[in-house]
């Protein structure tokens, strides 16, 4: 069974998420963490549990949602996975970042890239991925259909939607994964973000101003 820690890291606010299981085997989600304060937070945690991670990956590969991965690289020896199509959202972040403040220490490029349908192992525990893009050219969300949650990144919001007015966002596409992709699964899946609390398929089907159920 896994057990998910959320850290709120960065300017923008973003949801970092550790998921651990009994035997202290890991896995990092979008690692936002920026400078030496937030660095040590992260790493703190990791050895007052013991944990050893085994896989980093990223939903997509907007700046807030990397900012971590060369650190996590140099400290745990992890390539990042996601999906091939956000390899130039990735390298573009390089191009951009210095224009937005940021010192950026440039994410490595993963060897693996997810597809849609991917089983992801960690012993006993399986996540599966859902490609659902909009917010960006190939989004990806982890499901895990026996515990009943989705690492959902900046697709759905509680009570909001991702944002599509960066480049390689599209609003309708976005609307339509999230109704075909993400309101099948059952609605008492906990929704856990990239910004903000989390939710229900069941309460944003209900109640998303932007798209219902």
């Amino acid at each position: 069974m896994l057990t998910i820690r959320t850290f709120t890291f960065n300017p923008y606010q973003e949801n970092t998420y550790l998921l651990y299981n009994e035997e202290g085997n890991a896995l990092i989600i979008d690692p936002g963490m920026y400078g030496e304060k937030e660095q040590e937070e992260f790493l703190t945690f990791i050895d007052r549990h013991y944990l050893t991670p085994q896989l980093l990956l990223n939903t997509h590969c907007h700046i807030d949602h990397v900012l971590g991965n060369y650190f996590i690289h140099e400290k745990f020896d992890l390539l990042p996975q996601f999906h091939e199509g956000e390899l130039s959202t990735l390298v573009a972040v390089q191009n951009y970042a210095p224009q937005m403040g940021f010192r950026y220490d440039i994410s490595p490029i993963g060897e693996v890239f997810l597809k849609d349908g991917d089983k992801i192992q960690i012993d006993n525990d399986e996540l599966q991925v859902i490609l659902a893009p909009g917010h960006s050219p190939a989004h990806i969300c982890f499901y895990s259909a026996s515990q009943k949650f989705l690492i959902g990144g900046d697709v759905l919001f509680r009570n909001s939607i991702g944002r599509t007015d960066l480049p390689g966002g599209n609003h309708q596409q976005l609307l339509d994964n999230i109704k075909q992709r993400l309101y099948t699964l059952p609605d008492d899946t906990v929704v856990y973000p990239g910004h903000g609390p989390s939710t229900t398929i069941g309460f944003e089907k209900n109640s998303n101003p932007f798209i219902q159920g």
